[in-house]
């Protein structure tokens, strides 16, 4: 990234840590949707620097976190099958299904591969025709692109023996489930700038209107997000609720029009399942009909799987802004990134990762 250093300059972050104090005059709770968000918010102590007025919750937008736990078990259950390469970015094999995890599907001899597109699964299936090859593909609408595109460039030169295991969510919706909960605190959202570099902002638009709520879409820098809290809390203070574009050096109002286009073609939204949430209605992508033969659900007959969330495990309260990992009192005891009870301790980009790495001096309970 040109200009990285700028972006993380402690002079400049002091000086917008100091103009948030100046602004804020009352409380309010601010939420990061992004879970890369949080863990640079984390890492760099932003919080710390803010007064006590603004309280930061961190949202759902860690896609690893957010998978079902049984699409995790469905994935277990095919890369199981002795005739298939099962292919994951590799944050997604430490995610716990109901008794185990990919990792240990892999030591008990399934062929799990990790991988850093999802070309790398239609490049094996291209040069292994006598196996059935399985991307694992999720993400936000971020990767959602890549993974099209490679179910589109399958079905172009004919490659029968790749499909995939699909679990794209979208980010929208579930802020608006956050905003119609009876028990919502959250007064202002930073929306994630990675998501609208390929959306664009109509969506966002949409929820300030419709909830008269204040929404920065920001980066993911420190100087990024300490200045999307000052254009949040400025907003609060003076009484507004606007969408402004903090991630303008990446981010358009129309977005990634050629994305878009090749989400269109191959992928059609759907209800979908988040991991320790549910349902939410419109909130997902599945493969259209016409690309039918590359879904591994239906080729391997597990649309009807369902597993049940580990009661002890709170990730849903963390993932929707209501508790904080540190409130989990298995936290860092018997939740770790070694055994961990739910996905949002082994992702990169999950809050409980995060405070785990950075915060572990706040845990009282331990």
């Amino acid at each position: 990234m040109n200009f990285v250093d700028e972006y993380r300059d402690p002079q400049i972050a002091r000086a917008l840590a100091e103009r948030i104090k100046r602004t804020v005059s009352r409380p309010c709770v601010l939420m990061e949707v992004c879970g890369g968000q949080t863990h640079t918010l984390m890492r760099y102590g932003i919080d710390e620097l803010l007064p006590s007025e603004v309280e930061l919750v961190h949202g759902p937008g860690c896609p690893v976190c957010v998978t079902p736990l049984e699409m995790v078990d469905k994935a277990i259950k095919i890369a199981a099958r002795p005739e298939v390469i099962f292919v994951s970015y590799g944050d997604m094999l430490r995610v716990p299904g109901s008794d185990s995890d990919l990792f240990q599907a892999r030591a008990s001899g399934a062929d799990v591969r990790i991988a850093y597109s999802p070309m790398d699964a239609v490049e094996i299936a291209r040069n292994r025709p006598d196996r059935q090859v399985v991307f694992f593909g999720v993400g936000f609408e971020t990767t959602a692109p890549a993974n099209a595109m490679a179910v589109w460039r399958a079905k172009r030169e004919g490659i029968t023996n790749f499909s995939m295991l699909v679990s794209h969510v979208l980010v929208p919706p579930a802020m608006r489930l956050i905003l119609n909960s009876p028990v919502n605190r959250v007064q202002g959202f930073i929306a994630p700038g990675h998501v609208c570099t390929i959306m664009g902002l109509g969506e966002y638009e949409e929820l300030v209107r419709e909830f008269k709520v204040p929404i920065v879409v920001g980066g993911f820098e420190p100087v990024d997000l300490l200045e999307a809290i000052w254009m949040l809390t400025a907003q609060l203070e003076e009484g507004r609720a606007e969408l402004e574009n903090q991630y303008a050096r990446s981010v358009s109002g129309e977005g990634n029009v050629a994305a878009q286009r090749i989400l269109g073609e191959v992928f059609e939204v759907s209800d979908r399942k988040w991991r320790g949430i549910g349902e939410i209605a419109g909130s997902g992508y599945r493969l259209r009909e016409e690309y039918a033969s590359f879904d591994a659900e239906r080729i391997f007959g597990l649309q009807d799987v369902v597993a049940h969330e580990p009661p002890e495990c709170i990730s849903a309260l963390v993932l929707q802004g209501l508790k904080k990992p540190v409130d989990c009192p298995a936290f860092g005891a018997r939740c770790t990134p070694m055994t961990p009870l739910g996905a949002p301790m082994v992702s990169a980009e999950g809050a409980c990762a995060a405070y785990y790495q950075y915060r572990r001096h706040l845990v009282s309970h331990v």
